[in-house]
């Protein structure tokens, strides 16, 4: 009984130290994922990184200049069975971005789509109803 109970107690050591890495991983709760914006603006850079790509888009402010948004996006491998590529978004793009908002107000998100320049559409991977609920926010131009 003693061996089955250590080879017990080593087994759940093992199940706690592979799951570490899994917890390191950074929470979603810092995105209003019950708000939707729609953005449109250019492509400044497109970062394909991991643990996660991003996309930083200029969109103008209505006020003769443009704003900096920095979208989240998820790893550059799911990214790809997603149908995604590294030359996907290029700077310069104009591009159609709707995105789960940061929660303290800033300028970013959690990437739901983009609409593609050729009228291509590229999501994250779930189904089109499963993302946040649209509400009624200003949709910049």
């Amino acid at each position: 009984m003693t061996t089955s109970k250590s080879l017990l107690a080593l087994a759940a050591l093992a199940a706690a130290i592979s799951a570490a890495p899994t917890a390191a991983h950074h929470s979603f709760a810092m995105f209003d994922q019950n708000k939707t914006v729609t953005l449109k603006g250019q492509v400044a850079e497109f970062q394909w990184t991991n643990p996660h790509a991003f996309i930083e888009l200029n969109v103008p402010n209505g006020q003769g200049s443009t704003d900096r948004w920095s979208i989240e996006l998820n790893s550059p491998n799911n990214l790809t069975r997603q149908g995604w590529r590294r030359s996907s978004l290029k700077p310069g793009d104009t591009v159609t971005i709707t995105l789960n908002p940061l929660r303290n107000g800033k300028k970013g998100g959690l990437f739901n789509k983009v609409v593609l320049p050729n009228g291509t559409v590229l999501g994250d991977g779930r189904p089109a109803d499963s993302g946040g609920k649209p509400i009624n926010v200003p949709t910049a131009n």
